[in-house]
């Protein structure tokens, strides 16, 4: 019997794997040795993550915008040709910013819901057709954000969009159990990716040093958040789902 918390002998799908978290995420997960395909749209970053992973030749990297619905349907049953059906998936693609309410135009807001939210769910659509997820099962991890739960000034549009991938979640969680699909939420904190160093907050010592303040145990890097996923998605997670699992540094114990 595999140890509880390998990935040994599990294809996962992970968006967003060009770089921060859904790079350490595809990473980490072939160490575990997981077969990884990953998605993203920047093909020369796509190659520098398969560079980094275990046995790169392995696994299969392909450049996608996941808000072209036709083009992912036809490249993830191309994977699942090549690799096998699906054990699980990661999305880690999304957009970020902080946004005041005066600031929020409905063509800001529709793209920020398309982006995070539909294209995660049309992601899991496909994912758990019977053409594409292991008869066995499996499961889901969404990467949401402390912001789905608690508020923040110039946060309200990203949190609506994690908030509804969260809520979304629950409700899967039930719907796909019969089939022994499990769905479940990371949500972090502030971690130190590429994405959070354009951030607003920093851009001066001040702003970076209040952000770091509101986190006990400091920021956070991306493989902080990778090894609360490789746990949703391995055998030992096998009783957990519809839950929410905060990496944050101590940011919601306040």
């Amino acid at each position: 019997m595999n140890p509880p918390f390998t990935l040994k002998n599990k294809t996962l799908l992970i968006t967003g794997a060009s770089s921060g978290i859904g790079r350490q995420c595809a990473i980490l997960c072939s160490q575990m040795g997981a077969t990884v395909i990953g998605l993203g749209r920047d093909a020369d970053r796509l190659s520098e993550t398969q560079a980094m992973l275990e046995q790169p030749d392995k696994h299969l990297f392909i450049s996608v915008d996941l808000l072209d619905h036709d083009a992912l349907e036809a490249v993830i049953a191309d994977a699942v040709s090549q690799k096998g059906k699906l054990h699980g998936m990661i999305n880690s693609a999304g957009i970020s910013t902080t946004l005041p309410l005066r600031m929020m135009k409905p063509e800001k807001v529709e793209t920020f819901l398309q982006t995070n939210v539909a294209a995660a769910i049309n992601l899991a659509r496909l994912l758990t057709k019977p053409a594409n997820v292991a008869d066995e099962g499996g499961s889901l991890v969404f990467i949401t954000s402390v912001m789905a739960t608690v508020g923040e000034s110039g946060k309200s549009l990203y949190a609506l969009t994690k908030g509804a991938v969260l809520a979304a979640a629950k409700s899967l969680a039930i719907e796909l159990a019969p089939k022994n699909i499990r769905v479940n939420c990371v949500s972090p904190g502030v971690v130190v990716t590429p994405m959070s160093q354009k951030s607003f907050y920093s851009q001066s010592e001040e702003t970076l040093n209040h952000i770091k303040s509101l986190h006990p145990l400091g920021l956070g890097k991306p493989e902080d958040v990778a090894a609360a996923c490789v746990y949703l998605l391995s055998d030992a997670a096998r009783w957990v789902t519809g839950s929410n699992l905060m990496v944050d540094g101590g940011y919601t114990a306040r």
